[in-house]
């Protein structure tokens, strides 16, 4: 998986140079972790996955990120820090999955901080065989999210009855994958199933989206010379 997430992180990065000035803000997201969202997206297929993040306040953003892509017109939780390691919140449907376990809550904070608790700053759930774009159900979780919301649509074969691969034109779309020719490229394999493709994106509470960038682990974006 590697390579192939090599080579989609940097015309992942180059689009998000090019777009740079259609967003209001950015967040910098290392290699590894992205490797490991991927990898746990892949093994709970076909359920979707709930991951959580808090900033890295050992890792800045370097200043010649914050020079060419900033500085953010808006802010949240982590704004400017690197993101920091992942941590699996939830596997389930796509009804239950934004709920913390039981067993991390009693309720309490509800009506407060939402289903969630706000126990991380931010988050990125996986959308297997539909494009990347926010939901009703995404769109009330976020409410509660302090940081950035991302999702990562997984494209595979072959589906489940009822989970083939859902589109929709409309909307801002994203992908993560190498610029190749072929329409459906095996990816990568994962008990028994092919993956095809994938689609990242990244948006605040109130609706703007969030220039995402992957990243060394010093922060600096692959495949751009800054």
């Amino acid at each position: 998986m590697a390579d192939w997430l090599l080579e989609a992180a940097k015309a992942y990065n180059r689009d998000s140079y090019d777009q740079r000035d259609r967003y209001a803000t950015h967040l910098l997201i290392p290699l590894e972790t992205m490797r490991t969202v991927i990898r746990w997206s892949m093994e709970s297929i076909p359920d979707e996955v709930l991951i959580g993040f808090d900033p890295n306040p050992e890792r800045p953003n370097p200043d010649p990120v914050e020079e060419v892509f900033g500085p953010p017109q808006s802010t949240f939780s982590g704004s400017g820090f690197l993101l920091g390691e992942p941590h699996i919140v939830n596997v389930g449907d796509s009804y239950s999955v934004h709920h913390v376990p039981e067993e991390w809550t009693d309720g309490v904070f509800s009506e407060e901080r939402g289903a969630r608790g706000s126990r991380f700053a931010s988050f990125l759930h996986s959308h297997p065989n539909a494009y990347a774009h926010p939901s009703q159900a995404d769109a009330e979780a976020a409410d509660w999210t302090e940081g950035v919301e991302m999702i990562l649509g997984v494209r595979f074969s072959p589906a489940p009855l009822g989970l083939e691969w859902y589109d929709q034109e409309d909307g801002h779309r994203r992908d993560l994958k190498p610029e190749k020719d072929e329409e459906l490229p095996v990816l990568a394999r994962v008990a028994g199933r092919k993956v095809h493709g994938f689609e990242l994106i990244g948006y605040l509470r109130n609706g703007e989206g969030v220039n995402l960038l992957i990243t060394s682990p010093e922060g600096f974006p692959i495949g751009l010379d800054l």
